[in-house]
């Protein structure tokens, strides 16, 4: 009793109502549940890395503005002139420091089925989230009531995810430039698929100053990292770096992520196959009966299956030691929906075997 006590003091009731971010353990499963680039470096380029960060003074803070490898992602991902970056632990702690940086009771908004961290950190900061159902036949954006949302609740930051997440599909490019036009706050396009799409924001940046663009270098290939970015006008970015705690971006991401993004081919190699693999699972779950797969343009694929069936064949799929992500718990548009992660052609057909025999 005295324990509830304190929780219930301490503790603010918004906090107290969430579940907290699960992730599965998956020891000794094909893992195909965390949009994961599945392949390692070859063993020259690992020999490499391990030279250049045995010179990586640990005994020293790291850069705290990270200028070098600030530069180094400006190139890779062509950031136009005039753009500067905000980098943080991951994209979590950039969405964290956008909220941070909001006048108290202020409208955060997002479509919805989306990146489940927009609503949890809104809510974790006491800030008003809306979500705006997508589309239930396309998980496209329901443009005019978007648009009559953002009229009336004025939101101050605004989140699209482009690829979206966990839907995978792109949302019609006129259609963001309509709502960055509307929005008197910051809309955020959140690029966390950019490896596996020819489309982005990024060169529209010049043309609003309330337009952001967000990156990670998760899905490439470095999740283990944890290293994202934020770029958009300097003056704006100088603001939001007020709010950034020093020091973030360790010694050893610094260092990794430089010597990373060095190897543009290994990584291109890799993503193409994945972009291959997708198409071809995409394929194969169209074959089969009762089985749904919904269009991506990110490293995943979501797929629908029979009436009432999806926790059944995502607990058979567990069974065969195989993890995918089991996204009906949060019903609505979502429910009878699982998602797949693309991995390496022999855990896709180990799936797709895996699938057949579930269903």
């Amino acid at each position: 009793m005295q324990e509830n006590n304190l929780i219930s003091t301490v503790i603010r009731p918004e906090i107290r109502a969430l579940s907290a971010y699960k992730v599965a353990n998956a020891k000794g499963f094909i893992k195909l549940d965390a949009m994961e680039n599945p392949y390692t470096w070859p063993d020259a380029i690992k020999q490499e890395w391990l030279k250049k960060i045995q010179d990586a003074e640990l005994n020293r803070y790291p850069d705290p503005e990270a200028r070098s490898l600030c530069n180094i992602l400006k190139s890779y991902n062509a950031i136009p002139d005039g753009s500067e970056l905000l980098l943080g632990n991951g994209s979590d702690e950039i969405i964290q420091l956008l909220m941070m940086a909001l006048p108290a009771n202020s409208t955060v908004m997002a479509p919805e089925p989306s990146f489940v961290m927009y609503k949890q950190i809104a809510q974790c900061l006491g800030l008003n989230y809306q979500g705006v159902p997508l589309l239930a036949d396309s998980f496209d954006l329901d443009l005019p009531v978007l648009l009559d949302a953002i009229q009336k609740q004025q939101p101050a930051l605004l989140f699209l995810a482009y690829p979206n997440n966990p839907t995978g599909n792109l949302f019609d490019s006129q259609a963001i430039e309509q709502i960055i036009q509307a929005s008197s706050g910051l809309v955020i396009i959140d690029e966390a698929y950019a490896p596996f799409t020819d489309s982005s924001f990024i060169d529209k940046l010049p043309s609003y100053q309330n337009l952001l663009v967000m990156r990670t270098v998760s899905k490439l290939g470095l999740a283990g990292l944890r290293l994202g970015f934020i770029a958009g006008d300097k003056t704006l970015i100088a603001e939001l770096n007020k709010v950034r705690l020093p020091y973030n971006i360790n010694v050893l991401t610094q260092c990794s992520a430089e010597f990373a993004l060095s190897q543009p081919e290994m990584f291109e190699e890799q993503t193409d196959i994945l972009r291959q693999e997708r198409a071809r699972m995409f394929l194969q779950l169209s074959t089969l009966s009762g089985i749904q797969p919904f269009p991506s343009s990110a490293n995943f694929i979501l797929f629908r299956t029979p009436e009432g069936k999806a926790n059944t064949i995502f607990n058979q799929l567990k069974e065969r030691q195989i993890l995918i992500k089991n996204l009906a718990p949060q019903q609505g548009l979502l429910t009878d929906c699982l998602r797949v992660t693309i991995g390496k052609p022999e855990e896709n057909n180990a799936f797709i075997k895996a699938l057949k025999d579930s269903i």
